[in-house]
């Protein structure tokens, strides 16, 4: 009988040998240890072990979606409301020009021929229409996993955004502003003017300079996901981004296509 301490109070129970791990039948102690370590790893690796997968591959819906359908539904859901947001912005546009025309004819009346050339509009509606274009293509090419595919024609279709922005600010923009061809109170003309004269170019400056903001936000969005698709963060199991950046910009060529025709065609 040996005395063992159990709980801190002393009992005189038998206890177990004690075995010597060099004698043991069970193996020497660095062959348990050994086999220890090839367990634990055995354990650990699955867990471990870093996922190789692209991130559109790996990528899992948040947790208050049922699946990545839902997720990409109600995705979309959020940026058609968003969109919607932005038709009534530049409907108050188009109902400032209906109203503004129906009460002072005269300061319309051929003042898209006298300001602006439809030449530089028609060349910018044309490369809005070819950016469309690709960047439908581009989403096209998120469902097939061609990443190449959805960088190339984002990237294009944000060129196509810098030049629609050149040609406005360097064959427009400048010149107006040298020759104080400007909106409202900062009209000015070296001989006296007649005081309608400003509402057209007021139309055409307030107009025209929020749709080539929205044109500035959606080059960076276009970019971005350029540069998202050569990390691999959009395929055929993840392009929420890669529709929702589509669908702002078919609408951002959407109310030029209504603006062109209002101020450069419309006697």
């Amino acid at each position: 009988m040996t005395m063992c301490r159990l709980g801190g109070i002393r009992r005189t129970i038998p206890c177990p040998p004690r075995r010597n791990p060099r004698t043991t039948t069970e193996g020497s102690s660095d062959d348990r240890a050994k086999d220890l370590t090839m367990t634990t790893a055995t354990v650990l690796q699955p867990d471990t072990a870093p996922d190789a997968r692209p991130y559109h591959e790996r990528y899992k819906h948040q947790p208050h979606w049922r699946n990545n359908e839902d997720e990409f539904e109600g995705a979309k859901i959020g940026m058609w409301l968003f969109l919607a947001t932005e038709l009534l912005l530049f409907s108050g546009f188009f109902c400032a020009y209906a109203v503004l025309r129906m009460w002072h004819p005269e300061a319309f009346r051929g003042a898209a021929e006298h300001y602006l050339d439809w030449r530089i509009g028609a060349i910018n509606t044309a490369i809005l229409l070819v950016s469309s274009f690709t960047v439908a293509w581009g989403v096209r090419c998120a469902q097939l996993g061609k990443k190449w595919g959805i960088v190339a024609n984002y990237t294009f279709s944000a060129l196509c955004g810098v030049a629609f922005l050149a040609l406005k600010l360097l064959l427009e923009y400048f010149p107006k502003i040298q020759k104080g061809e400007l909106p409202a109170g900062l009209f000015h003309y070296p001989h006296g003017e007649d005081a309608y004269e400003p509402i057209f170019l007021s139309v055409y400056w307030v107009a025209t300079a929020t749709h080539g903001l929205h044109v500035l936000i959606g080059v960076f969005l276009l970019l971005w996901i350029a540069w998202g698709a050569v990390r691999d963060r959009y395929g055929p199991n993840h392009y929420t981004a890669v529709e929702n950046v589509g669908l702002y910009w078919h609408l951002v060529d959407l109310i030029w296509i209504f603006l062109f025709p209002l101020l450069y065609l419309v006697p």
